[in-house]
């Protein structure tokens, strides 16, 4: 284990955070926002503090990070940025305790997106702003754009994307990986910049700007109380959505129509799968509530938002889905466990593994009629070998298992099992709106510090994809 390796990248990283943080810092003298001046001159101090004596602790440490070394690295990373990116909201009262806060924030980088404000259009711009933004650089990764920006220090990054990256496989796009996290990166702010410009036809710069890094990062924070519905247009509605979906897919499959390899990108299994899953539940719950609605085109556009909103963990709304009927509710509720593709900034299991569960289920019917055949496991047209498998099944069972351990903790709180346990899994999905009191009119602002703590973790958890996080406290992780 090389800790002076990974306390010096760990240093480096944190003033990446600090950098990005000089944009909100710039609003608030901007608004003329004082207390919110204050808060970011101590972050920053803080962070550069924390940097120097690190670097100097650790100057003639030549960096090398292994595989192992990676885990807790990233873990450190989301960790401590979370710890700094929390101390504004502190600072200018946004919340009374340092827990609210980290939960906040943590829900921001985690690109959850569940809050605690119970009301969120008095807070300070600057302070919305930072809160927004950690969404959209957790989206595509605080390492992987540290691997993207600063390759000088001689630092090879694979094992550091990986252990970060979203999804079971993750697709090594260019021979230097630090290409290819600037090319994931170029591709995220492309999106960026254009679901802005679109947006900011119907609305205000600064809104267009917020909404977008809960889009892009698959987040769902807002700088309204009621989320996407505050704008009540039909034009934000559907340009929302779309990016939703643009961010809940693969990525990498957007570099290889760059490069010419459409129909490659367009025949991927998972895409296929993840399209027909929106497609077929917005059909479904569409005509569940066509009567709320009045009309098909109004109640396919509410179905389309939060099928998406669901699928790719964004947690935005336009609307109560608690007030839709219960076939409606039942079918999102299922969507918690579907996700975004592998390689996007969706949370969940990920639709590979959702599909890699059903060709497993197919194979054991196959295998019970014909207990002596040799049939392969398939996902699509690709085989998929015993290990992965092995692997996947692992992971899911991991994540159910540590679903329902949240959803007990959450219980504790003396609130009704839906609530609860929607609550448990919306924060290991990274979804941010669940059903009962954390539906949409509802929000965490309930818990106690000591549960919001818990649900810091399970969002933790949740997007570094557990076995990261898990490895940590196993003894064999410390051993020599």
């Amino acid at each position: 284990m090389h800790i002076k390796s990974v306390l010096r990248v760990l240093a480096l990283i944190q003033l990446l955070v600090g950098v990005c943080m000089l944009v909100p810092f710039a609003l608030a003298f901007y608004y003329d926002e004082g207390e919110a001046v204050d808060a970011f001159a101590v972050t920053e101090g803080a962070i550069v503090l924390f940097a120097f004596f690190i670097l100097i602790a650790t100057r003639k440490e030549k960096t090398t990070i292994k595989a192992r070394d990676s885990y807790l690295l990233v873990t450190l990373v989301w960790v401590v940025a979370t710890a700094f990116g929390a101390l504004p909201l502190y600072l200018t009262h946004t919340f009374e305790t340092y827990p609210s806060c980290y939960f906040e924030i943590m829900s921001g980088f985690t690109t959850t997106g569940a809050t605690a404000l119970s009301s969120i259009e008095d807070k300070m711009k600057s302070i919305l702003f930072w809160r927004g933004m950690t969404n959209w650089l957790g989206g595509m990764g605080i390492v992987v754009l540290f691997v993207a920006l600063i390759p000088f220090i001689g630092l090879k990054g694979t094992s550091l994307v990986n252990a970060e990256s979203v999804g079971p496989t993750k697709d090594k796009l260019t021979p230097k990986i630090q290409h290819t996290a600037f090319a994931l990166w170029a591709i995220y702010t492309f999106f960026s910049f254009v679901q802005v410009l679109l947006l900011w036809i119907e609305i205000p710069l600064y809104d267009a700007v917020t909404v977008m890094f809960g889009t892009m990062g698959a987040a769902g924070f807002s700088a309204k109380n009621s989320s996407i519905g505050s704008y009540h247009s039909a034009y934000v509605d559907w340009i929302v959505t779309i990016f939703m979906i643009i961010a809940g897919s693969n990525f990498s499959l957007y570099f290889k129509a760059i490069r010419g390899h459409v129909k490659e990108a367009t025949k991927d299994k998972e895409l296929r799968l993840y399209l027909f899953i929106i497609t077929v539940f917005t059909l479904l719950i569409t005509f569940d509530v066509i009567d709320t609605y009045g009309g098909f085109m109004t109640a396919l556009r509410y179905a389309a938002f939060h099928v998406a909103s669901i699928i790719t963990t964004t947690g935005f709304a336009t609307y109560d889905y608690n007030f839709w009927p219960q076939f409606s509710k039942t079918l999102l509720v299922l969507l918690f466990f579907v996700g975004g593709c592998a390689g996007s900034a969706g949370g969940g299991i990920k639709v590979t593994r959702v599909g890699a569960m059903i060709s497993l289920a197919k194979n054991a019917i196959k295998k019970r009629l014909h207990p002596n055949a040799v049939i392969p496991l398939k996902l699509g047209d690709a085989n998929i070998d015993q290990s992965t498998m092995l692997s996947l099944a692992g992971f899911v069972g991991a994540y159910i298992l540590s679903g329902l351990i949240g959803t007990v903790i959450f219980s504790l709180s003396g609130y009704d099992f839906e609530t609860c346990f929607t609550a448990s899994f919306l924060l290991l999905g990274n979804i941010g709106i669940g059903m009962g009191d954390v539906g949409p009119s509802g929000n965490f602002s309930i818990f106690s510090d000591w549960i919001l703590s818990a649900g810091s973790f399970l969002m933790l958890i949740g997007r570094l994809e557990l076995f990261t996080v898990f490895a940590l406290f196993t003894r064999n992780f410390w051993k020599k």
